[in-house]
């Protein structure tokens, strides 16, 4: 299995992998509105020798404290063929997304979801408690790239977010 950046032509079998993962269109629909208005910070996909078998989006984020803007990055959604799950690969996509945010000067990561699972990954629920967020809440978690992220602030998504309901 190989991690890549998404390209263009992945597009159709990460929708695939979205629709069966989730069971519905809603993730897949947000992958495609995140890709039209170029709010995706990071995509990868792991290659299974030229088919595509899990999907990881990092959307752009802004933090907003005291009068300053910082670029920080999601994590949403991720995804894995059924019959390919619960075999590492979307911890996989995540640890190299991370890897590849911090290439990149992201300094932080929020993600919403399961904390058994993302506690794993690296996420904490308490970095998460001093930011103001639409999704603060228990499934509200955030990782810490480097030292320089800010400690507060209002967390925004991108509009692609605002249709989820």
């Amino acid at each position: 299995m190989n991690i890549r950046p998404e390209q263009v032509g992945d597009a159709a079998a990460v929708r695939q992998i979205l629709l069966a993962a989730f069971g519905g269109n809603v993730e897949a629909d947000l992958v495609d509105r995140l890709r039209a208005n170029s709010d995706l910070a990071l995509a990868l996909v792991a290659d299974n020798g030229g088919r595509v078998d899990g999907y990881a989006a990092f959307p752009k984020l802004t933090v907003e404290d005291a009068g300053s803007i910082h670029s920080v990055a999601g994590l949403a959604p991720v995804a894995v063929t059924p019959d390919w799950q619960r075999l590492g690969i979307g911890g996989a996509l995540i640890r190299e997304g991370h890897r590849l945010l911090f290439t990149q000067g992201y300094s932080l990561v929020f993600v919403l979801g399961d904390p058994n699972y993302y506690t794993r990954q690296g996420y904490d629920l308490d970095l998460a408690l001093p930011f103001d967020c639409v999704y603060a809440g228990p499934y509200f978690m955030a990782l810490r790239l480097n030292d320089s992220a800010p400690k507060s602030g209002k967390v925004r998504y991108p509009a692609a977010f605002d249709q989820l309901g």
